[in-house]
């Protein structure tokens, strides 16, 4: 009987910790976005070094120039 409880608990903990691992790698995610922001010069500086045109960004962005 006791053994039963002690394992249901050992669950519970197991349960708790998954939870707060989940929660602090929410938090990290949020820390790297704010740490390395996503801006637009930085985009059409990729899109250039990929070797796109700015017709071609705007053509998948779905914008008539």
């Amino acid at each position: 009987m006791a053994l039963r409880k002690r394992e249901e608990r050992i669950v519970a903990i197991e349960a708790k910790i998954a939870k707060k691992k989940e929660e602090i790698s929410i938090l990290e995610a949020q820390r790297e976005n704010l740490l390395h922001p996503v801006t637009m010069k930085s985009v059409l500086t990729k899109a250039k070094e990929a070797g796109l045109s700015p017709k071609e960004v705007a053509a998948k962005l779905g914008l008539d120039v």
